[in-house]
């Protein structure tokens, strides 16, 4: 059997961090991992910055509820999964992205979890795995299922590269330079027709 499997931010909704950036005027909450490779270095940064702002879970989800997906997403969505199963591996948290979820007609997702005390403080998060994104894609490939893989940033690469086809998508320019080898699309329509190229292969 042959699936997909996509990152969620960037790829079928906006940068949640980006949106609460632009919503707060915190423009440090912009950096994302399309521009920090270390995943725990990043939410260190971005766990002390909400506690120096005081700023609460509510705040973020507040922003989120306001959110839609990228244009044509969920379109998009609804087109792969007519051809196959469509697994979201995504580093956002479950209390982020339930809403962003019914948008997008839930489907399947794979996500990490925050710690968040009584008075809504974030004190901290709990990784699925450690690059979860690869493992997860290991595991589908034990249970001999073919994976065709898609994201934008740092922390899908390992993902893209243990899959069995895959390509960036919409990634920036330095990512681009630093992965000549890996294929890349900036629209659905192309994103679509590398996926169907895979099931049909």
């Amino acid at each position: 059997m042959r699936i997909v499997c996509l990152d969620l931010e960037g790829v079928l909704v906006p940068e949640i961090w980006i949106a609460f950036a632009d919503a707060t005027g915190i423009p440090e909450l912009r950096r994302t991992t399309r521009d920090e490779p270390d995943y725990d270095k990043l939410m260190r940064f971005r766990l002390d910055l909400l506690r120096e702002k005081g700023l609460k879970l509510g705040d973020i989800q507040r922003v989120i509820g306001t959110m839609e997906p990228l244009e044509g997403a969920k379109a998009f969505a609804n087109a792969v999964r007519e051809k196959t199963q469509l697994i979201i591996l995504s580093d956002t948290f479950e209390q982020f992205a339930k809403p962003l979820m019914a948008k997008l007609g839930y489907p399947t997702l794979f996500c990490n979890s925050l710690t968040a005390e009584a008075d809504g403080t974030v004190s901290g998060y709990t990784l699925r795995q450690k690059d979860g994104k690869k493992h997860a894609v290991l595991a589908f490939k034990s249970i001999n299922m073919e994976i065709f893989a898609a994201g934008d940033s740092f922390n899908d690469l390992s993902m893209i590269q243990e899959a069995d086809r895959g390509c960036l998508f919409r990634a920036p320019d330095s990512i681009r330079a630093q992965c000549g080898d890996i294929p890349w699309e900036d629209s659905y329509t192309g994103l679509l027709n590398r996926i169907d190229d895979f099931l049909n292969q």
